[in-house]
């Protein structure tokens, strides 16, 4: 799903699997006995164009919106012009390749195939045909999905050690990765089966083979409607399908040519899809239009297994019953929107062992539209690129699963996995329950937002819409290389509703571009054995916003080591690898923390007293002192002056407030910095008085305890400030 409704402006004070990148190649290591290795088993292995030998001109790495490198894998590519190569090093025995690829908009051509520097007959077509989309209605979107995936047959067996060169041939290519895969024979017909080729389907795909299938798929009810080796056009889509089996020679064999390929609303179920592709020509996103391979529902107990879809705008769209649907080892690539979306109402389903790649929305998402999806879970599924929104997205549901994926490189508008309460239309069910998102690894995720002018981290909680009460439970994460933050806690839509309930533990955070955990809303979160290393900046950005709305408190589990340390300015967001800077002498250190306090009057919120604005303050219950006002500073700090305001207009009257300061180091144990006293706030001299504080004073929390005003009965402060200079 992208974000439609993101705010324009955002202002604001401003152990698991590893992942191996060894001569260019990706590789999930599995870690020891006690957790699963993260991402599919693939039947193919990739090899980055940017680790072979090539008289091209390699580009990257750049995280920038809008470039090609930025939506490569790894962030870098090969640029080729008409001559130039790229020779791989096979990794594997290997029969077929598939190339992910990008020529300049409006130009197509190909590329010639040498084995082993003998050029083979057969080439392969690269087109702009599919790439360059515009979404405009969508915030923060520039042109994007610049990739394109194209394979071949080679022919012949290549074995592991064996050169596989591509050559530019009449254009400019950018080669980003090859897949090689060894593809088995074509299956044989199932005995009994229905065959389309029979009821006139035309496997040369001049004709149209529409009727032929449904015909087919009438005459097997109960049975398998066989799709032989071929080409297949259809020119409208299926519906009415239940209770039977649609069935492939695998893949690379048979293809049906369509951009819509079944779509009808609701379905008796067992319905059976597997071992073909269908390859559409979606060329731009019309999210009015069903241009998906299916679009609704399959009705219970179906499943989708093997398939090869390509050039639709959604993969699955699923709506209506899908009780205990599975798909799985599927390969779904170059989709203008979402790869798979869970559309409210999906109860048991299962998505496991399927490879995504470039995606123009959410690789794989539920969305509780509706109804709330339930039960269901996304597991062991690859996904590299998706370029303008998630790897993974739960928006609401109850009791939901993320397990053992491998996420890597999202573009803009993304985070390798998100839990969210965004709910883009009503009715919408919230997070409930308990949300598992366990042994996850997440490579090169997370990237700015441009509508909120600030970094997504590599795995986002949102409560964009609504304060997320589920219980989120993540565990057993490796993030790698993320550009910016590993672990974000945020209200999306700018309301400052709370992150609660969330367990972090069993995180390996490695080469982080800015901190390991950045907290922008109130709530909380336990982190335990969470080891970061290479940390760009800081530990921590904890700077809720709005301010006032709330603090968010990060408990110490134990086992945490590598991020102690705290970002010291919310006025300035961290950026990537620049280290965090001392505050300045005469920095304010109040300025944007979180605030709280013993009681509040109405809208005059503790956040008030911090927001920089002289002119709102913090007004305490009515009619009950003592009243206390805590600022957290973020990390301790040799306080020296305090200087506290209340507005500057002379409508409010002298008075006298009586308080003293406590501080402390850990936001339990509280003592006393300077004993209570009078102090006297007159608008003749700018309603404000100084507070100094003895040297020695080191504290992170600052508490003004008051205990009378002799201008109104409550306690009543419009800044508190702090500063090192005395």
């Amino acid at each position: 799903m992208h974000s439609t409704i993101l705010p324009s402006v955002r202002r604001m004070p401003i152990i698991g699997t590893a992942v191996a990148l060894a001569a260019g190649t990706l590789v999930a290591l599995a870690p020891g006995a006690a957790h699963a290795a993260s991402g599919a088993s693939l039947p193919f292995t990739s090899v980055e164009a940017e680790s072979a030998a090539t008289t091209g001109t390699k580009i990257g790495p750049d995280y920038t919106q809008g470039t090609v490198a930025s939506e490569a894998s790894g962030r870098q590519a090969v640029r080729l012009g008409s001559g130039q190569r790229v020779e791989f090093t096979v990794p594997r025995a290997a029969n077929a390749v598939n190339v992910s690829y990008n020529v300049p908009d409006g130009q197509s051509g190909s590329l010639d195939v040498y084995v082993n520097g003998v050029k083979i007959s057969r080439t392969l077509p690269v087109t702009s045909k599919y790439s360059y989309v515009d979404t405009s209605w969508i915030a923060g979107a520039k042109t994007h999905h610049f990739f394109d995936n194209a394979r071949l047959l080679l022919g012949q067996n290549v074995q592991q050690g064996d050169k596989v060169a591509l050559v530019a041939t009449g254009v400019q290519v950018t080669v980003d990765v090859a897949d090689f895969e060894q593809v088995a024979g074509a299956a044989a017909q199932p005995a009994g089966s229905v065959s389309v080729v029979s009821k006139g389907a035309d496997p040369s795909g001049a004709g149209d083979s529409t009727q032929a299938f449904r015909d087919a798929i009438s005459a097997a009810q109960g049975g398998v409607v066989w799709i032989p080796p071929g080409d297949y056009r259809l020119t409208s889509s299926l519906s009415g399908v239940q209770n039977v089996t649609l069935q492939g020679a695998g893949q690379w064999y048979s293809v049906v040519h369509t951009s819509r390929f079944i779509d009808q609303s609701s379905s008796s179920g067992g319905v059976h899809i597997k071992d073909f592709a269908v390859i559409g020509e979606v060329t731009e996103r019309v999210d009015s239009n069903p241009d998906n391979f299916v679009n609704g529902s399959l009705g219970p107990g179906s499943s989708v297994s093997g398939m090869w879809i390509q050039h639709l705008k959604v993969g699955l769209w699923l709506t209506g019953n899908n009780d205990n649907l599975v798909v799985e080892n599927n390969r779904i690539l170059d989709t203008t929107a979402d790869g798979l979306n869970l559309n409210g109402n999906a109860h048991g389903v299962i998505v496991r062992n399927n490879f995504l790649r470039n995606q123009g929305d959410d690789s794989l998402a539920m969305w509780s539209l509706n109804s709330p999806d339930t039960n269901s879970s996304f597991e062991n599924n690859t996904i590299s690129q998706p370029n303008l929104a998630n790897g993974i997205a739960i928006y609401g549901g109850t009791n939901i699963a993320v397990r053992n994926n491998l996420v890597s490189d999202t573009n803009a508008l993304g985070s390798g996995i998100a839990i969210s309460n965004q709910k883009f239309l009503d009715p919408f069910s919230p997070l409930a329950g308990t949300i598992t998102v366990d042994g996850n690894t997440l490579v090169r995720t997370g990237a700015i937002n441009p509508n909120w002018g600030h970094p997504m981290g590599a795995l986002r909680v949102d409560s964009y819409d609504s304060a997320v009460n589920a219980t989120v439970n993540i565990t057993n994460t490796t993030i790698t290389n993320s550009p910016y933050s590993a672990f974000e806690f945020v209200s999306g839509g700018g309301h400052g509703y709370s992150t609660g309930n969330v367990t972090v533990s069993g995180a390996s955070v490695q080469n982080t571009g800015t901190v390991v955990v950045q907290a922008e809303a109130q709530g909380a979160a336990k982190f335990s054995n969470v080891q970061a290393t290479g940390v760009g900046v800081a530990g921590i950005y904890n700077c809720p916003y709005p301010s006032g709305s709330g603090a968010f408190t990060l408990t110490d589990g134990g086992g945490n080591s590598g991020w102690s340390s705290t970002w010291s300015d919310c006025s300035t967001w961290p950026q990537p690898g620049q280290g965090n800077p001392p505050p300045g002498q005469n920095t304010n250190l109040a300025k944007g923390r979180p605030a709280t306090a013993t009681g509040s009057q109405d809208v005059y919120t503790p956040g008030k007293a911090v927001d920089g604005d002289a002119n709102s303050y913090w007004e305490s219950t009515n009619n009950s002192f003592p009243q206390a006002l805590t600022v957290d500073l973020g990390s301790n700090q040799a306080v020296r002056r305090l200087v506290l305001k209340l507005p500057p207009s002379s409508a409010w009257g002298a008075r006298t407030q009586t308080l003293s300061v406590l501080g402390s180091t850990d936001g339990s144990a509280y003592s006393t910095v300077v004993g209570s006293t009078g102090y006297r706030f007159d608008p003749a001299s700018g309603n404000t008085v100084t507070v100094a504080l003895p040297s020695g004073t080191n504290l992170r929390y600052v508490r003004l305890s008051v205990t009378a005003n002799t201008g109104w009965p409550a306690a009543q402060l419009s800044e508190v400030e702090a500063y090192l200079t005395s």
